[in-house]
């Protein structure tokens, strides 16, 4: 079993110290809060969808490396997607991180491929998703609130 410490590569204490899309979005016309009670993680994500395309992502809160990491990754894989493409990306990162999406669908993540050890840590699973929930519900509702529990 891999350890625990092994989780926090390089790339997630990076995107925990210095966020990427890490602000408020006043132009925002998605939001969604997402709470994850078990662990305290707490976000918003922010986005302005036109013409059916995430033209820009954000988020703010707090919470533990791999929640602010994953919401940091997601909002800049994100960016410039297709709603379609964004629920897709959804879709295999929630396999990725519970184990079971295929090595070679996996390597198609790029970046978010970081997470894939997630998986031997059910209980992290939900800090690298919550953002990931909130994102969906964003898309799905424009004023939406999302727990893990």
């Amino acid at each position: 079993m891999a350890s625990l410490a092994g989780l926090y590569q390089e790339m997630i204490l990076d995107h925990n110290r210095a966020p990427q899309n890490f602000r408020r979005m006043d132009d925002a016309n998605r939001r969604a809060e997402g709470n994850n009670p078990l662990c305290g993680d707490r976000l918003t994500v922010w986005l302005r969808v036109e013409d059916g395309k995430i033209q820009d992502a954000a988020f703010q809160g707090s919470g533990c490396a791999i929640s602010k990491a994953s919401a940091s990754l997601m909002t800049a894989a994100v960016k410039g997607k297709s709603q379609a493409d964004a629920e897709a990306l959804f879709e295999r990162f929630r396999r990725l991180v519970t184990g079971t999406l295929d090595r070679d669908e996996a390597e198609t993540l790029g970046k978010l491929a970081v997470f894939s050890g997630l998986s031997e840590f059910p209980i992290r699973v939900k800090c690298a998703s919550l953002s990931w929930h909130a994102l969906k519900a964003a898309l799905e509702q424009p004023d939406a609130v999302v727990s893990t529990e």
